[in-house]
């Protein structure tokens, strides 16, 4: 079975294009999303889309955009597709993974975004270390104080104070004020 799909980003626009351009590649059934985003793939005419296909079955888009923006998440999809056995085509750009060319095509792409991960781990960890020696502190800020610490354990040793009773006045849960005394006394 042929399973086209075509989206749009704005309720404005018109699927018209997509649509005639699916019918006429053989597409027995199109399922479309009006007004949604390509940048995340919960998207309800998608996932219908997906319930249908069967092994041996094609998902159709007439540009690859159509599926989706996130190159990631293109690649997940379409590895999602070749784990039920089912073909994706992009009629645009000429991909077909039924063919070779559309599956070195496919392994290009993953290939792609595998690089594109790697380097936004390495600008990351650059920017972290840039920061450290900068001075900056990195990550959350510390739900209490040393001396908050202190005074709770102190409370907690001396004057039977409760836990839930002091994570109420310094403003923090108790298992978090739990953590921070336990971390202190051991």
């Amino acid at each position: 079975m042929i399973i086209g799909y075509a989206r749009v980003s704005t309720d404005e626009q018109k699927l018209d294009l997509q649509i005639e351009a699916l019918k006429a590649c053989g597409c027995e059934r199109i399922f479309t999303d009006l007004g949604e985003s390509g940048y995340k793939f919960d998207r309800g005419g998608l996932s219908a889309a997906m319930r249908v296909l069967e092994p041996g079955g094609t998902l159709v888009v007439w540009r690859l955009d159509r599926l989706g923006r996130s190159l990631s998440g293109l690649v997940k999809l379409l590895e999602m597709l070749g784990d039920l056995n089912v073909h994706f085509r992009s009629l645009t750009e000429s991909i077909d993974t039924a063919s070779s060319g559309g599956r070195l095509m496919f392994h290009m792409m993953a290939a792609l975004a595998e690089f594109e991960r790697s380097l936004i781990s390495e600008r990351t960890r650059a920017g972290m270390e840039a920061a450290r020696e900068r001075g900056a502190t990195l990550g959350r800020p510390k739900a209490l104080s040393e001396e908050q610490i202190l005074v709770a354990r102190d409370a907690i040793e001396t004057q039977g104070a409760t836990t839930r009773e002091l994570a109420t006045h310094f403003g923090v849960s108790a298992r978090t004020l739990e953590r921070h005394v336990r971390r202190l006394t051991s």
